[in-house]
Order: C-alpha cells, then sequence, then structure tokens
C-alpha cells in the first residue's frame, strides 16, 4: 500500500492554500536561474521570515532539467545516522511529491541510514517551494549529521544519481546564528552592535568558510561559534556539488542574507541569521 509523508508543522510555518502560497512564491524576489548550479543552501524558518530567500535559493537551482530533487535537513548532532523518508511520497498545497525510492535505498544503504520517524522543519517547509519549482521532479528527504561524514555522503549521493543516470539536484537547508537570550547565545549583549557583530562576523565567517570550500572549517566555525544549525546539510550539499564538477572546483556564491530583525524591525530581541546560496 502507498504511504504519503503528511504534513506535520502547524499552518503559520507556510501557507497551506496553493493560491496563497504561489502568490507569496511569485513576490519572493526570486532571482534568475541558471543550468549549472547543481547545488544551493535555503533557510528554513517560516516563510513569513525566510521564505523569500529560501524561494531565492531554489530560484536559482531550477534551471535545466532535474529528474529528483534531493532535500537534504538537519538537527542532527555530529556521529548518528542520516535519517530519510520512508514513504512513497510527501503531501505539499501543491499537490504530492514522488519520493526517488530507488535512489533512496541505494544511498541509505550506503552509508548506514535510518528511517526519518520525526517531525522537523529542516525539510518540511522547503517542499512547496521545491514543488513550485519543479513540478515533474521526484523527491529525496533525507537529513544529514553535522560530522565530516556528510561531506562523504553528498559525494555517494552524486555517484549513486549518476550510475542511475539520474538527473538530479540539492537543496541543502540550514539557518545561521541564532542570536538573544531566548537562544541562550548573546555574547556582545543586545541593540544594534549585536546585529552588526552578527552580520560582519559571526555569520561572515560562516558563509565565507562555505564559499572557501573547506569542510572542517565549515564545521568548526558552526560549532565553535554557533552559526549555522545544521551544518551536516551544507557538507553534503558542498560534497555533492564538488562531486558533480569533477576536475572543476565549484564556485560558490551567497545570493542573500537577512535576519529575522530585517522582517520584525526589533533588533534589541532574539533573532536568526538566513542566507541564500549557490554552487555553480
Amino acid at each position: 500500500m502507498k504511504k504519503t509523508r503528511k504534513p506535520c508543522l502547524p499552518a503559520p510555518w507556510y501557507p497551506r492554500d496553493p493560491e496563497e502560497a504561489a502568490n507569496f512564491l511569485k513576490l519572493s524576489g526570486q532571482v534568475k536561474s541558471a543550468e549549472n548550479v547543481s547545488a544551493a543552501v535555503a533557510p528554513h524558518a517560516g516563510w513569513y521570515y525566510s521564505g523569500a530567500l529560501a524561494a531565492r535559493a531554489a530560484a536559482a537551482l531550477s534551471g535545466g532539467t532535474a529528474d529528483t530533487v534531493a532535500v537534504l535537513g538537519g538537527h542532527l548532532p555530529g556521529g548518528v545516522k542520516p535519517l530519510f523518508a520512508m514513504e512513497d511520497g510527501c503531501l505539499t498545497p501543491f499537490g504530492e511529491m514522488e519520493i526517488d525510492t530507488e535512489l533512496r535505498e541505494l544511498v541509505k544503504d550506503s552509508v548506514g541510514g535510518e528511517e526519518d520517524l520525526w517531525a522537523d522543519n529542516t525539510v518540511e517547509v522547503l517542499l512547496p517551494i521545491v514543488k513550485n519549482f519543479f513540478p515533474a521532479a521526484k523527491l529525496l528527504w533525507a537529513r544529514f549529521p553535522a560530522g565530516l561524514s556528510s561531506y562523504q555522503t553528498g559525494k555517494i549521493l552524486a555517484k549513486t544519481a549518476l550510475s542511475l543516470g539520474r538527473r538530479i539536484k540539492v537543496l541543502a537547508s540550514t539557518d545561521l546564528t541564532h542570536y538573544g537570550p531566548g537562544y541562550g547565545f548573546n555574547p556582545r549583549g543586545s541593540g544594534a552592535a549585536a546585529m552588526e557583530w552578527v552580520k560582519t562576523v559571526n555569520d561572515r565567517r560562516f558563509i565565507e568558510a562555505v564559499i572557501d570550500g573547506d569542510p572542517r572549517e565549515i564545521l568548526n566555525r558552526a560549532e565553535r561559534e554557533r552559526s549555522a544549525c545544521s551544518a551536516g546539510a551544507v557538507l553534503g550539499a558542498l560534497g555533492f556539488a564538488e562531486e558533480t564538477a569533477g576536475e572543476k572546483k565549484p564556485e560558490g556564491e551567497l545570493l542573500d542574507y537577512r535576519t529575522s530583525a530585517d522582517v520584525t524591525g526589533d533588533p534589541g530581541g532574539s533573532f536568526v541569521g538566513y542566507m541564500a546560496f549557490c554552487w555553480h
């Protein structure tokens, strides 16, 4: 019997009405797509805060053709196994996305993955956006741990897709610094000075590590500086982009950066950084 994974997040995370969701994405400030973009990074907060940036990342990824889109989430510590949705499809406001079960089983077996049994926003919040830009593509739902093994898993994903003749794209999911008393992290106090430090120092150092393409530095900055909540997803996308590019090192590009305070207009409280990023 066919199994469908239904939405678990409450409605405020993203619109359930397809017309409302489509109208949001039309107004999201999308960038022009390019055929040579193989992987991208999007934030995973509620659409009110970061949906526009997530749409920019997916739009940049949408040039060319994709048989399958792998959405790599996180919220997993290092040392655990990757998690995969084991259903046959996932329901979105724009209809169901069929899961590429053949690709999933091969990758899952290669890396010793397990079933993802938990509700988690890092993948779900991006699914309607992926369905919007890739209406005919299948889906691979996976969550990667924050460890260097995820970099190798990204390479395994690329090699497995190639062996199957799959044209695939990867959308990784992470938010950046969670700052303020609500997150128990406010080393620079509060207000405008703290906001400036997060934007120009803490988040910027993580973004620079991603641009440089150094897996260890990406992981170190995420963990030591608390500048990313799902570094494993980024490492997986980097490994995939490098393996797909072959001998040519992929070029990383920051498409956009904002914080939740840019939306709320309140830099004095708790806030989160977001980036839209791609490799080409």
